[in-house]
C-alpha cells in the first residue's frame, strides 16, 4: 500500500491521543469474552487512503471498526471477507480482516447523495434493507466458508450481531463509534464487543457436564440481563478517546467491574493493503497478450492502476511490462 497522508495540523492533534490498539479481555470466569479497539488513526488512515467525505467515512469506517472485532476471533491464520449490499444509494461495502493484523476494505460508492442535512446518524437512508455476506478463509481451505444474512442496515454494528446470532448462535454484541469535530475532522474512533459463551465444555467450576441446549437456568438469565445492561451502558467510545480522560482498560475495567475483567492480549490492528506494485505487474502479465497490447498502445508512458481496496495508484512503466 502507498500511505497517504494525513493532514499536518490534524496529525499533531492525534499525536496526543492515546495510540491505537486491540486489547483482548475476559470476565466472569472465562464465560465473557471480548475486545477493545481505540482506532482514531485507523479511521483517520482509511479516509486519507480513499479520500472520503464526512458520511462515507462514517459508512466504511464503521464496518472496518467492526471487522477488526472479528480479528480476536480467528483461530490460526485465517482471513475474513465481510459484504454488505443494500438497495439505499451507498449500495454496500466489502471490508477484509486478517489475522496478521490488517483490515482493508471500499465502498460500492464512495460519492453518496446527501439530499438534507443529516439529523442522526440512522443510515436507513443511505444503507437500507440488504444482505450481509460473511466468508472465512483458512490457510488451507480451497474455497471459503460463506454464510449471508438479512439486515436492516439501519446500524452496521447491529448488522454484525444479527449475524452472528443468527449465523454462529452466539450472543455477540458489538459497539462502534466515531467522534467529528466541527470542521467534520475524526478525532475520535472505537469498537467494542463481548459474546457471553455458553455453559459447557471447560469453563472452571462447571466440570464439563452442563448441555450448551439445555433451558438457561435463573443465574444464566441474571449474568446475560446484567453484562446486557453493562454493555448498554458504554458511552460513545469515539468521544471517550477525543477527550483524552481515559484509556481502553479503563473503559473495560468501568463497565464490567462487577464480572473481575481480565485484560489478556493487546496488539497493533491496522488499515493496511498487501497490495505493491509488484503485484500488479504479475497481474498485467497473466493477461491476454492481445488485451495487454491494447492496454500498452492506449497508454503513454505508464499505465496506471487503482488498488480498490486502500485507493493506492500505481504507475507502471510500459518497460517493466
Amino acid at each position: 500500500m502507498i500511505k497517504a497522508k494525513i493532514d499536518a495540523d490534524l496529525q499533531k492533534s492525534l499525536d496526543t491521543l492515546e495510540a491505537d490498539g486491540l486489547k483482548v479481555f475476559t470476565a466472569a470466569n472465562g464465560r465473557i469474552r471480548g475486545a477493545i479497539f481505540h482506532g482514531t488513526r485507523f479511521v483517520n488512515q482509511l479516509r486519507a487512503q480513499h479520500n472520503l467525505g464526512i458520511l462515507e467515512t462514517y459508512i466504511l469506517g464503521q464496518a472496518s471498526l467492526c471487522a477488526a472485532m472479528t480479528i480476536p476471533m480467528m483461530k490460526d491464520q485465517e482471513h475474513v471477507v465481510i459484504k454488505y449490499e443494500g438497495v439505499g444509494p451507498a449500495q454496500g461495502y466489502s471490508v477484509e480482516a486478517d489475522s496478521t493484523g490488517y483490515v482493508r476494505g471500499y465502498l460500492y460508492n464512495d460519492h453518496i447523495p446527501v439530499k438534507s442535512e443529516l439529523e442522526n446518524w440512522n443510515l436507513t437512508p443511505f444503507m437500507g434493507p440488504g444482505s450481509f455476506t460473511f466468508s472465512r478463509v483458512h490457510k488451507d481451505d480451497k474455497y471459503p466458508q460463506s454464510s449471508t444474512v438479512d439486515v436492516d442496515g439501519d446500524n452496521i454494528a447491529k448488522d454484525f450481531a444479527t449475524y452472528f446470532a443468527q449465523s454462529e448462535q452466539i450472543n455477540t454484541a458489538f459497539n462502534s463509534s466515531i467522534q467529528f469535530d466541527k470542521l467534520g475532522r475524526v478525532i475520535g474512533a472505537g469498537a467494542m464487543y463481548i459474546q457471553v459463551m455458553p455453559k459447557t465444555g471447560g469453563t472452571a467450576g462447571d466440570g464439563g457436564g452442563t448441555d450448551s441446549h439445555a433451558e438457561e437456568s435463573e443465574d444464566e438469565e441474571k449474568l446475560l440481563t446484567a453484562v446486557e445492561n453493562a454493555f448498554k451502558a458504554c458511552p460513545s467510545l469515539g468521544l471517550l478517546y477525543s477527550e483524552k480522560e481515559v484509556d481502553s482498560e479503563d473503559i473495560v475495567i468501568g463497565l464490567f467491574r462487577e464480572f473481575s475483567p481480565l485484560i489478556t492480549v493487546t496488539r497493533d490492528i491496522i488499515f493496511d493493503c498487501p497490495c505493491s506494485e509488484e503485484k500488479f505487474i504479475n497481474y498485467l502479465k497473466t493477461l491476454p497478450p492481445q488485451q495487454l497490447k491494447e492496454m500498452l498502445e492506449e497508454s503513454n508512458q505508464s499505465i496506471q492502476i487503482e488498488c480498490r481496496n486502500c485507493g493506492s495508484v500505481y504507475n507502471i512503466s510500459k518497460e517493466l511490462l
